[in-house]
């Protein structure tokens, strides 16, 4: 039996696809290992995949009592190196292939070398890899300079790359006799880095310097019946709005605001409490607060979603064809907020901090009747096999590899 090593540093919406990915390889005889934050053993049991724990709790240090700022970059940058080649180095012996994701797994093709296996980098969207079609993501207080264009703005963010993984990284390779790697980026993305993205959500605008493998979206299956408490909430009245912020660090005021903004519209609230811990204002019986849930089966029940932006929930609202309002942070929240609004299948909050009056006119957009109309036409051109499609990709990867590997020894 072929085994994978699956390994992603990130919040739930990094963790999840490849959970997903992992089912789809059990179904083809393939056993998967996942490398992840502690955060998620309950999501590992549910896809019935092992779980190596990466590091300590990723929610304690985003919300903790001394959350990661962008001074900690350097130093988070250098531990994430040395568990990539310490727990993940170890988790991968015995392995076929290494499948990266997540926060720059800088450290994972020098241990798919070491180990002789192929590896596969995944974006979960387009905005990492570099094309001249979009520009790089923005790091945290490094803002880019003004009047560069796509191309140069790339070659600075490789250099930033470097400066904060590049010292890490070939430290360790040096220990092992291998030369230096003077580009991570382009290392850790290789020529031919898969996209695990919907083509209509989230389309790959080409680059002639990447080969890019557009699979689709990965998702986990879902099929946990909602709390019996949410599915009496939800059956007393009409569909409510759902609510939350993810794993992200909210404003410390967005549960109320959300609350006022969409009783303006006549509706009822479901808070999700997130990794920020959003609660209702109140005592009433328009709001409901639930923790983790089926997403999948809520948001079919749903009027609307407002939400963060993160890519896993993007395309789960836009599967369900329920209308979304993305109220982005940070990181590819913008983008996919862009991206919704641009499909015409809910609304892009402008900026990170609502008000009741900013968010209740993008709720009257995404209540329109045609932006329901828009996200259900969307809903029906979404593929749901991404994952299933590139574990048959994997699975040809590894066996046209060990047949290459076989022929020399046939001949003798």
């Amino acid at each position: 039996m072929a085994r994978i090593l699956l390994s992603t540093w990130g919040s739930r919406g990094d963790v999840e696809p490849l959970a997903g990915f992992a089912v789809r390889l059990r179904e083809l005889g393939v056993e998967a290992r996942l490398c992840a934050p502690p955060d998620f053993a309950e999501l590992a049991q549910r896809a019935e995949v092992e779980l190596v724990p990466m590091g300590p709790s990723l929610r304690e240090m985003l919300h903790g009592d001394k959350p990661l700022t962008p001074a900690d970059a350097p130093t988070m940058a250098a531990n994430l190196v040395g568990m990539q080649f310490d727990v993940v180095g170890e988790a991968a012996k015995g392995c076929d292939a290494v499948v990266a994701s997540g926060l720059m797994p800088a450290g994972l093709p020098t241990v798919a070398e070491v180990l002789d296996v192929p590896y596969v980098l995944v974006s979960l969207h387009p905005c990492p890899i570099p094309s001249p079609h979009h520009s790089p993501l923005p790091r945290p207080g490094k803002p880019f300079p003004p009047g560069a264009d796509n191309r140069e703005l790339w070659d600075i963010d490789a250099e930033r790359v470097q400066a904060l993984y590049g010292e890490p990284l070939n430290t360790r390779r040096a220990a092992l006799g291998l030369p230096p790697v003077n580009n991570v980026r382009d290392h850790v993305f290789t020529r031919q880095p898969w996209l695990a993205a919907d083509a209509v959500l989230a389309p790959w605008p080409g680059s002639p310097d990447f080969e890019v493998v557009e699979t689709g979206a990965w998702i986990l299956p879902d099929d946990r019946p909602l709390p019996a408490d949410l599915a009496a909430f939800l059956e007393a009245g009409p569909p409510p709005v759902y609510a939350s912020m993810g794993s992200v660090r909210a404003p410390a005021d967005v549960a109320q605001i959300a609350i006022a903004a969409i009783r303006a519209q006549g509706l009822r609230t479901v808070i999700g409490r997130g990794w920020a811990d959003l609660g209702a204002i109140e005592d009433a019986d328009d709001c409901f607060v639930v923790g983790e849930v089926n997403h999948q089966a809520l948001f079919e029940r749903a009027a609307a979603v407002v939400h963060h932006g993160g890519a896993g929930t993007t395309t789960t609202c836009a599967i369900a064809g329920v209308p979304q309002v993305v109220v982005p942070q940070f990181a590819d929240q913008p983008y996919w907020a862009a991206r919704v609004a641009d499909l015409g299948i809910g609304a892009a909050h402008d900026g990170p901090t609502p008000t009741v009056e900013s968010l209740s006119a993008a709720l009257r957009a995404a209540l329109a009747p045609g932006t329901r109309t828009r996200a259900g036409a969307v809903s029906g051109r979404i593929r749901t096999d991404g994952a299933a499609v590139a574990a048959r990709r994997l699975v040809e990867l590894i066996t046209d590899r060990r047949v290459r590997r076989e022929r020399p020894a046939l001949r003798r």
